[in-house]
């Protein structure tokens, strides 16, 4: 991310010359939506074969939001997580130590994740709790760490397929929403409006893709794993409920679950907050970690039998979000 003509300089390096090469910039949701425009480029026929790729120096300076005065002298993403951690906390009766289990589960996970950026002693509910505080409601271990990565992965038409594998993960469903692209205008504190929009369109359009008649969907309860866009503690719970995985308010007791079970439902390779955050390749390497686990790849953080599968990624306090629906 950050650099607006990296698509030809990466295929120059890389010894291609495609007929087209061009450069997705949409802050941390910049890997789903170069998918999208990957997936659009192959469904219309203008490409039987896509590379998409993404890529971040930890130093990018993207990350500060200098483009959007609503957020006053506080532009970087720890204040928005800030303001949202205390709206859910606030309307809902949410404590501190009950999002501290979201990192000390995400970094659990990250364990059997070769590729996660993380500490040699994954830190427990106590270490999380006892963490610095960065302001009045999050704390260091509450936060997924900028870093430098890259994930590609390869986008082919039906017919083509064959040439590559006997067993690919189709792209059934995508969603994408954008609620405003300021934070003055999120609608509440304690909900991520975008994330729901977003997976309820992906879930329909893989309901018709495989052949639901009269509109008919996909939910939540077909999705067996789930990668979901953890920034900060605070955004698991938020994101459950906006997916309909959690009832309102009840998205924190879900992650509560879900780390007392050592589930692998959701987030199996540790999440942003477990694995790292390199914006620009963190929708890649979510849409990657879901085809392992659809072909039972994933090895010590395999969920269980998974057919279905769904990324959610965002960008900008959730203020836009990118859902795609995966099946075998």
């Amino acid at each position: 991310m950050g650099s607006g003509y990296m698509a030809p300089i990466l295929a120059e390096l890389a010894g291609m010359r495609p007929r087209a090469a061009h450069t997705v910039e949409s802050l941390c949701s910049s890997g789903t939506n170069a998918i999208v425009s990957g997936y659009a480029h192959v469904a219309s026929g203008l490409a039987d074969v896509v590379l998409v790729s993404g890529a971040e120096i930890r130093d990018t300076p993207g990350r500060i939001l200098w483009w959007d005065d609503s957020r006053g002298q506080f532009k970087h993403p720890v204040y928005w997580a800030s303001l949202l951690t205390s709206g859910y906390k606030r309307a809902f009766g949410v404590s501190d130590d009950d999002l501290a289990v979201v990192p000390t589960r995400a970094y659990a996970n990250a364990g059997s994740n070769p590729d996660a950026l993380r500490p040699e002693a994954a830190p427990t509910v106590e270490d999380v709790a006892g963490s610095r505080r960065l302001t009045g409601d999050l704390r260091l271990l509450d936060c997924s760490r900028p870093c430098t990565g890259g994930a590609s992965i390869l986008i082919t038409s039906e017919d083509v397929a064959g040439r590559y594998t006997d067993d690919p993960v189709l792209i059934a469903g995508i969603g994408q929403s954008v609620t405003s692209a300021g934070f003055a205008k999120h609608p509440e504190l304690s909900r991520i409006v975008s994330a729901r929009m977003a997976c309820r369109d992906a879930l329909r359009m893989a309901g018709s893709r495989n052949g639901g008649a009269g509109g008919a969907t996909l939910s939540m309860s077909d999705v067996d794993v789930a990668e979901i866009h953890d920034a900060f503690s605070v955004c698991e719970p938020m994101i459950l409920e906006a997916l309909g995985m959690a009832e309102p308010g009840r998205g924190a007791a879900v992650s509560r679950e879900l780390y007392e079970t050592a589930s692998r439902r959701v987030n199996p390779r540790g999440g942003l907050i477990g694995s790292g955050h390199p914006l620009g390749a963190t929708g890649l390497a979510q849409a990657a970690e879901v085809a392992r686990q659809l072909w039972r790849q994933a090895r010590g953080r395999q969920a269980d039998n998974p057919e279905v599968g769904l990324v959610h990624n965002m960008a900008a306090a959730g203020t836009s979000s990118t859902a795609l629906v995966m099946v075998r």
